[in-house]
């Protein structure tokens, strides 16, 4: 099912989604990792960022 962009926020901000350029691009940015290492970091944590974060060391709020 295709992101439904007009309905944003909530689950949907915490929430990491592979097949979005500028979602891996953003969150890559955000965690200061490659493009790839997020991917295998969502792939070995799941979607959520906070889950994300942690696998990665990083510091979420």
């Amino acid at each position: 099912m295709a992101d439904d962009k007009t309905k944003t926020g909530g689950q949907d901000r915490l929430r990491i989604n592979l097949h979005e350029d500028y979602e891996l691009r953003d969150w890559a940015k955000r965690f200061g990792v490659s493009v790839e290492e997020l991917r295998v970091a969502v792939k070995a944590a799941g979607p959520m960022a906070g889950e994300v974060a942690r696998h990665l060391g990083k510091p979420w709020p």
